[in-house]
């Protein structure tokens, strides 16, 4: 089973590498993805007990804050109906990744949401 310690190392490892390939840049992030899915489970596991929430086909009201974006992606699915002040953290995460790892590609997606 995969540690947090032995993902701090790895990352240390990516991080530190003088000329990163996109393979580096790969494995960084599901590095990343994988430390924070194990901290959101500790913390779900750890904070409030699970809710298990009953079948209706009435649609819930969106609670105000959430993410309500629609789409086929992947991506859009995920995020559709999160905490929007969490998903933004996630988003400011990679962008920050992003910028030192394929600067080219941050200048990109910037261009696009000015």
């Amino acid at each position: 089973m995969i540690t947090e310690q032995d993902l701090m190392a790895a990352i240390a490892e990516c991080q530190g590498q003088r000329n990163p390939t996109a393979n580096t840049c790969i494995k960084l992030a599901s590095y990343y993805t994988i430390l924070n899915q194990m901290k959101e489970r500790e913390k779900m596991n750890t904070e409030r007990p699970v809710e298990i929430p009953s079948y209706s086909f009435a649609s819930s009201e969106p609670t105000p804050g959430s993410v309500e974006y629609e789409s086929d992606s992947e991506f859009g699915k995920v995020i559709h109906g999160k905490d929007q002040k969490d998903v933004l953290e996630v988003m400011d995460e990679l962008m920050t990744t992003l910028k030192e790892m394929i600067p080219r590609l941050y200048h990109g997606v910037m261009d696009r949401l000015q």
